[in-house]
């Protein structure tokens, strides 16, 4: 079992990990997170664990502000020394609120408690989201302007002018909405651009963009692109010389 901690007091934290650690040895703390901008951070960057113990009151506001900011659909054990927060935090995940101080009977409820709920999701619930996930493909090549994507145990709608771009980062497809959402998908690049027709361009191996997120482009040395996007974005998005005529060809229309 993977468990991310998200608690601004380390010593707290360190105190968490070792209780859960001797309820259940398997148990692996993937990461620690000291903040609410940090969580936010990881959780668009990495894959997200089985489970995630928070604290709510953190040194840069409510670890709510993570949930909101970022699409985490995994169970939230909620620790700590506030009880006025239990309806927010139900609403954000959560399955379990535990009042600091914390013990070790309490932990072992709110894991008995995640555990029972791990056994509802079946295999026979998997196989009728593979068979759903088929028969949704079906509908969708026949369509225009919509894709079903399979993330963690949820298959979401998006339509194509909610959808900025696809791309790989670390062997991990994202998918990344005009809103500045992430989401790490399944799919590979090369489906996406099948899916997507002619409303995306694969600019290179990494990215698959969308023509409404892009702002201009620019000559970049030695005769390639680059594409400047309209909203904020922390990486170069680089056209190769091989397929700049196809690209230039394809914004005119």
């Amino acid at each position: 079992m993977k468990i991310v901690i998200i608690e601004d007091e380390m010593l707290v934290a360190e105190d968490l990990a070792n209780t859960l650690k001797q309820i259940k040895p398997d148990i692996e703390i993937v990461s620690v997170l000291g903040s609410a901008a940090e969580a936010i951070d990881y959780f668009s960057k990495n894959i997200q664990p089985d489970l995630i113990f928070s604290d709510i009151q953190l040194g840069d506001g409510l670890s709510f502000e993570i949930f909101k900011s970022v699409a985490i659909n995994v169970p939230v054990i909620f620790c700590t020394a506030f009880d006025e927060y239990a309806l927010d935090a139900f609403k954000a995940n959560g399955i379990e609120y535990i009042l600091k101080p914390f013990n070790a009977e309490s932990l072992e409820n709110a894991l008995i408690k995640f555990q029972s709920l791990q056994k509802i999701m079946s295999s026979t619930v998997a196989a009728r989201y593979e068979a759903a996930m088929e028969a949704l493909n079906s509908i969708e090549s026949r369509t225009s302007n919509t894709i079903m994507i399979k993330y963690r145990d949820k298959i979401l709608p998006f339509s194509f002018d909610k959808i900025a771009m696809f791309f790989l980062e670390n062997e991990l497809m994202y998918l990344y909405t005009f809103t500045g959402k992430s989401y790490i998908i399944t799919e590979s690049l090369d489906e996406m651009e099948k899916k997507t027709h002619k409303i995306f361009f694969r600019v290179n191996r990494q990215f698959l963009v969308n023509r409404n997120a892009i702002e201009y482009v620019t000559d970049y040395f030695p005769r390639k692109l680059k594409i400047n996007l309209n909203f904020e974005f922390n990486k170069d998005i680089i056209v190769s010389k091989e397929k700049k005529g196809k690209l230039l060809i394809w914004l005119k229309h």
